[in-house]
């Protein structure tokens, strides 16, 4: 490979890293203008409108949509998060206390020991003592930082938006602007592997979509067994900490079990462990099968490239993974990737 070529991929993977970051809400309005061609195309055939009439309307529909579902669903969720995040310190320092209650009745069980191994057995119990106050001093800060990035999310939606029916308005020129940077008979080959990018990543999309419809209604479901507060809010912070392949449900379910096991409340934190395992064992199995399904790519590699990116580059690297497959793999569809190893 030469030097040409390795700069080249060094630059469309620092670009993809940046479409991911500062570029997300362009990126996501340019899938969404993608996602609305179709219907642009319709209008304009049916009703001979032209190009910028058909986007407003195709446009302005999926945002009243869009924001039409924030309404009915978000303020509900919205509510129970907030309701969830204040009671959050209230639960930890309970635990501070329950903490505090267990050091002084081991007291008397463990006087018999070695002084070495009482002093190393306190020494654990404060070190966890400090631990949840720790966390109870996180969570409220948690809770600042939280209102403190309401004004960047509405900037990043009101600019989302916009960048929508923009992208909208000019797509079509837009993809000519691609293809008048190639060759002109390397131009088929690059609408291919266009087209076949529209495809995969469309089902990498969906396929999220699905995964994560179908954990929120296992979660939801077993919190509503459970008969636990605030169960959509829970279940949507088990949908956003199960995008980590490393730390999962267990991250939330595990110690949230463990407490209640040891407070007292056996049938709620067993239950929370059957949900997390339940939950862990449909995502692994699931998976890599509906990804590798949607994206045309085998279940393996889906898998490999969600932990190598997410080691990588972070969470942000769950999504970049399976996109440089899809990349490669829709190259290689359109004959730019031909060499084979000649022994």
């Amino acid at each position: 490979m030469s030097i040409r070529s390795i700069i080249l991929i060094a630059v469309g993977l620092f670009l993809i890293y940046l479409m991911f970051t500062v570029g997300a809400p362009f990126l996501l309005a340019l899938i969404v203008a993608i996602f609305l061609e179709p219907l642009n195309g319709f209008f304009m055939k049916r009703f001979k409108m032209n190009r910028l009439v058909a986007a407003i309307i195709s446009c302005t529909l999926f945002t009243v949509i869009f924001l039409g579902l924030i309404v009915l669903l978000g303020i509900k969720i919205v509510a129970e998060l907030i309701a969830f995040m204040k009671k959050l310190p209230h639960y930890f320092e309970n635990a501070n206390d329950f903490v505090d209650k267990l050091l002084i009745d081991a007291r008397g069980m463990y006087q018999t020991l070695p002084p070495d191994a009482v002093t190393t057995l306190e020494t654990y119990l404060l070190k966890l003592t400090d631990t949840i106050t720790t966390l109870v001093a996180k969570l409220s800060d948690t809770v600042v930082n939280f209102a403190s990035t309401l004004p960047g999310m509405f900037i990043f939606f009101i600019v989302f938006f916009v960048a929508v029916y923009m992208f909208s308005f000019s797509l079509n020129t837009l993809k000519s602007s691609v293809l008048s940077l190639f060759e002109e008979e390397s131009r088929p080959k690059v609408d291919q592997v266009l087209n076949n990018l529209r495809k995969s990543i469309f089902g990498f999309l969906r396929s999220q979509i699905i995964l994560s419809a179908m954990t929120y209604i296992l979660s939801l479901a077993g919190l509503l067994i459970l008969d636990v507060k605030y169960p959509m809010a829970i279940a949507l912070l088990i949908i956003i900490v199960d995008i980590l392949p490393i730390l999962g449900t267990g991250s939330v379910l595990v110690p949230w079990a463990s407490y209640l096991i040891l407070s007292g409340d056996v049938f709620t934190g067993a239950g929370l462990l059957v949900l997390f395992l339940v939950i862990t064992v449909f995502r692994r199995v699931v998976e890599p099968k509906i990804l590798g399904d949607s994206v045309g790519i085998g279940a393996l590699s889906a898998l490999i490239s969600l932990y190598v990116g997410f080691k990588l580059v972070g969470i942000i690297g769950v999504f970049i993974g399976p996109l440089i497959v899809i990349i490669y793999m829709a190259a290689k569809r359109a004959g730019l990737f031909q060499n084979k190893i000649k022994l």
